[in-house]
């Protein structure tokens, strides 16, 4: 568990850019360190300023979450060491991997309030449940420092925990870190965090940098390995969802398609042929499978619409048989961009009722 400290004291700027940001830059290296260094390993961020001690993110190997929460962290309040570090221990508890050894690395940047005594049971307490703790004591390192010394003197246990003291200067906070064991921890450097590395050798940061000689160049192409890492695992999980959606999409794109085309036809209707071929496509529209709707070659284009139209409403008749003229009249007429006053609407109303009269009549003649 990081815990980390957003009393008022944090706003000083003796760290750049303050010791609040600072911090910030520090999480983000450690938490790369830890979860490089063994896949299995996973972080929890707090605070203990504030109303009181909080846990921000519970343990986690998800870089996102712990950069989301340090963007909500507020500056209020003086520090709570000792509630902190409880709290943390609480949460590291409940971890569900058991077999994971408990640390917490606590950054102390203002005046600790607890006494010696309060100090010492709370080590103890620590060391009976196996916590290891790091302390990151900077800023008030005058007042802090005895106080911090006895207090990782009582926690550690077969040199488990360690007290890192860093003065003010022009150094960024967290390339202090770099060669601190912090870093290193029970697992390890990890390779891209080793100093002395050429090429990305073995147990080397890669790059042809040295941490311990440029820990600033060195911190900022991790930073930079890091995002470009979460911006092709979001790139990745972006194209993986749109392959399913237009996957899943392509059917009702198509139908989609077919009704836009159709009313396009219609709209425009400066030919009575598109006008009957708008109707037709609006009429298979919705149909699973146009081969459903079977045209014969031997009727007119009349009168395959109109067979058409029977057969998508539902029409009772056999599909031999063409419907009547009043009810092919009003169907269309509720479609958009109709009009069933037009002459040449009227004209091929007028052709279908003609072509029905005369099968009649020649259906009579054989009998």
């Amino acid at each position: 568990m990081l815990v980390l400290d957003n009393s008022e004291w944090m706003r000083n700027g003796d760290y750049t850019p303050t010791r609040m940001e600072a911090q910030a830059d520090a999480v983000n290296l450690i938490f790369s360190s830890k979860t490089q260094a063994n896949p299995e390993n996973t972080v929890g961020l707090m605070t203990m300023s504030g109303k009181g001690p909080a846990v921000l993110v519970t343990l986690t190997s998800d870089l996102g979450k712990i950069l989301s929460a340090l963007h909500e962290i507020k500056i209020s309040g003086n520090s709570d060491f000792v509630t902190g570090v409880q709290i943390a221990q609480l949460a590291l508890k409940h971890r569900q991997n058991k077999t994971q050894r408990q640390r917490v690395i606590a950054f102390v940047g203002s005046p600790l309030e607890a006494d010696d005594k309060t100090l010492s049971k709370l080590a103890k307490k620590m060391k009976k449940n196996n916590v290891a703790i790091d302390v990151i004591n900077f800023g008030e390192e005058s007042d802090n420092t005895a106080k911090l010394e006895a207090f990782v003197s009582i926690v550690n246990s077969g040199d488990n925990s360690h007290l890192i003291t860093i003065s003010p200067g022009p150094h960024i906070l967290s390339e202090m870190l770099f060669s601190t064991p912090i870093l290193a921890g029970e697992d390890g450097v990890p390779a891209g965090f080793a100093a002395g590395g050429v090429g990305g050798g073995s147990g080397g940061f890669g790059y042809n940098v040295d941490p311990n000689m440029d820990p600033e160049l060195a911190f900022a192409l991790s930073m930079s390995l890091n995002e470009a890492n979460l911006r092709e695992e979001a790139e990745a999980a972006k194209a993986k969802a749109a392959e399913a959606s237009e996957s899943s999409g392509s059917g009702a794109v198509e139908a989609a398609n077919a009704g836009n085309n159709a009313a396009t036809a219609m709209s425009s209707g400066n030919d009575e042929e598109d006008e009957l071929q708008a109707a037709l496509a609006m009429s298979m529209e919705g149909e699973a499978n146009d081969a459903d709707i079977i045209m014969d070659e031997g009727l007119s284009e009349e009168e395959q619409i109109a067979k058409a139209i029977a057969l998508s409403i539902g029409d009772n008749q056999t599909t031999q048989e063409t419907p009547s003229i009043d009810l092919l009249s009003s169907v269309l007429g509720n479609l958009p961009g109709v009009d069933t006053n037009d002459p040449r609407f009227q004209s091929a109303l007028q052709g279908l009722g003609d072509k029905k009269q005369d099968d009649e009549k020649n259906k009579k003649e054989k009998k």
